[in-house]
């Protein structure tokens, strides 16, 4: 997303150039294959490591442009929200010191950031969902001020004509509409880069397609998203949704989502890739192009395939295939994406070890991959693994293996050989793969937030959980163990939370009565579940009245038989929303002498907060 295209008119005369120049750099593409000008004699490893920023409360601190600023360093740049920030690594050959020379520089680029943040009362938190973001952070407010993030919001909810739609289904179930694309923004990931010969470039991109889930598995760091437990990596499914501009209709047609596994394995090149989704995806986003692929390589210059590059940034395959030019060479790259960020720096670097070593590894018989293995079993493999992660069952060899058994007695038996194949220092390759093997026994990110959330569960609100999980989380980070050796949460059941916020106390597992439910009923279901107050929707879900247990005793021996919620409900509702000021809240309780508040978001209740939250 970095790239900021502040000159681009994005109108039709732009977009009009712009086609014409991503048919050029397709088939200049092809000519530099097909002459030989791909550099194939190296290979080189890189990454992208995106970041979490977080206040004193261990909320979404939006002060990204103020800390960039701040920073003035061309490795840092921006992300959609404000509240996040990339920083990119510089490309190194994979060779001996490759991963430990990594790993120092992104310490040091952490630290920078981190001791940078600091000046702003905020720090920096690696992982994949931020426990603690809610949906107030997802608003307009807190896109980054850019105008490319603008343009692909606008153009993205032109597209899809209404608003964007979140489902996911996991021990808990979340739907939201949005609108605007910033559910993207919750995701922040560690993606990783390695240098492919050009001659083997379909081989390696089937190859990472079929290692996807399992290494997957072992390395899933998100499973919340606003307070649910979903899948063990939920961005995979929030990612996809957040982005996706397909359209709902009553007929059944085919619909490639922008946000996707693949629908096939590759054959031929790597430009039949990008054919692919050109042909199967609207250009997004334009920018001015000076210099032609064509006249660039006729005059025995390096094209930079820029409108191939801007359109390729817009289409979000897990494995990418991506064209850059270094050192005034051309050269291919495989971009792993869905890898999240954290728990720490050591695991990160342990998960690019693991799949750098797999890719450079590759047994022979894996060089074609149709023919050992359907395409649909690679596609289902990833999604077991986004669901389930560890715990997920596989398909490989026509057979079915735990994530575990593969992890350790297939695939990193073929990491070690890989690293070492390029001479990979030995200690780096038992410290980095060995944490590998420790986290398949002991558990990932994501099973220790979810073994603490539910922990902290049972002691607190939810809103108190995500923040004390946030903390805790943090905490660990600093210790810079791996997190198969990180601590519980521990009792935490006397926090020192700065509660001001009527969302952060209120009570969010309701029931409710509809206007239309039978009077008895109401008072029955109120009496079996000891409960004083009960809000009262119409059909379409929004708040039309308040049931209590003291306005109903107050009704006397009314005849009940066939009376309705609707005749003894409270229609005049005092309420007030989730950011409403606890002490404003307990005012309004206090003026009216009234033991409730119904909490809305427009006119659908979120929430209840009673004298006994206060």
């Amino acid at each position: 997303m970095g790239e900021h295209i502040a000159s681009s008119a994005f109108d039709e005369q732009e977009r009009k150039a712009f086609v014409q120049h991503l048919i050029d750099d397709i088939r200049a593409l092809e000519r530099m294959i097909q002459n030989g000008m791909i550099e194939d004699d190296i290979v080189r490893i890189g990454a992208e490591q995106e970041m979490c920023l977080v206040n004193s409360d261990y909320r979404p601190a939006p002060i990204s442009m103020d800390v960039l600023k701040a920073l003035d360093d061309s490795h840092f740049t921006t992300e959609f929200a404000t509240y996040n920030v990339e920083a990119n690594l510089d490309p190194l050959t994979l060779e001996s010191g490759c991963f430990a020379g990594m790993e120092e520089q992104l310490r040091g680029l952490l630290t920078k950031v981190q001791h940078t943040s600091k000046a702003f009362d905020a720090k920096i938190i690696l992982t994949g969902i931020l426990p603690s973001i809610s949906k107030d952070e997802l608003g307009m407010d807190f896109m980054t001020p850019i105008p490319r993030y603008y343009r692909i919001n606008d153009v993205l909810r032109k597209w899809r004509g209404d608003d964007f739609s979140v489902r996911i289904k996991g021990v808990d179930e979340l739907s939201l509409h949005h609108d605007s694309v910033l559910f993207e923004a919750c995701n922040t990931s560690f993606q990783l880069h390695l240098q492919i010969h050009p001659d083997d470039f379909i081989k390696s991109y089937n190859w990472a397609q079929a290692i996807s889930g399992p290494v997957l598995s072992i390395c899933t760091n998100s499973p919340l998203l606003l307070g649910r437990e979903l899948w063990s990596e939920t961005r995979i499914a929030l990612f996809q949704q957040s982005l996706d501009t397909r359209k709902w209709t009553k007929a059944v047609k085919e619909q490639v989502a922008r946000v996707g596994f693949g629908e096939r394995w590759q054959k031929h090149s790597v430009a039949e890739i990008f054919k692919q989704d050109i042909s199967t995806h609207r250009i997004l986003l334009t920018k001015p192009i000076e210099q032609n692929a064509l006249e660039l390589l006729d005059r025995g210059e390096v094209p930079k395939l820029e409108a191939l590059s801007l359109f390729n940034s817009t289409v979000y395959r897990w494995n990418r295939p991506c064209y850059g030019v270094g050192n005034g060479k051309p050269h291919l790259r495989i971009e792993n994406r869905y890898i999240p960020s954290g728990p720490t720096v050591i695991d990160e670097m342990a998960n690019f070890a693991f799949w750098v070593g797999l890719m450079a590894g590759r047994p022979k018989r894996f060089d074609d991959m149709p023919s050992q293995m359907d395409f649909k079993e690679a596609k289902l493999n990833f999604l077991r693994a986004a669901t389930n992660g560890r715990n997920a069952m596989f398909t490989w060899k026509d057979k079915a293996i735990t994530a575990k058994k593969m992890v350790l007695e297939e695939l990193l038996p073929i990491a070690y050989d890989g690293l070492r194949k390029y001479g990979v220092d030995e200690q780096d390759i038992e410290r980095l793969l060995g944490i590998i093997a420790q986290r398949t026994k002991k558990g990932t990110g994501a099973e220790w937030q979810i073994k603490n959330f539910r922990s902290l569960r049972k002691q607190m609100k939810l809103d108190s959980a995500i923040v004390q999980l946030t903390k805790a989380m943090s905490k660990n980070q600093e210790t810079e163990k791996p997190v198969h050796e990180w601590e519980s949460v521990g009792n935490m059941a006397e926090t020192t939370d700065k509660f001001k916020w009527v969302g952060q106390i209120m009570s969010t597992k309701l029931m409710k009565l509809y206007e239309d439910d039978y009077a008895n009923l109401a008072m029955a279901i109120m009496k079996w579940n000891n409960i004083h107050h009960l809000p009262v929707e119409n059909g379409q879900g929004e708040l039309v009245g308040l049931l209590t247990w003291t306005h109903i005793e107050r009704l006397g021996t009314m005849s009940q038989n066939g009376a309705r919620v609707s005749d003894i409900m409270i229609k005049d509702v005092f309420t007030v929303e989730p950011k409403t000021e606890i002490k404003a809240a307990k005012k309004i309780m206090q003026d009216h002498q009234i033991g409730c508040l119904p909490v809305l978001v427009d006119t659908h209740v979120v929430g209840i907060v009673s004298k006994v939250d206060l």
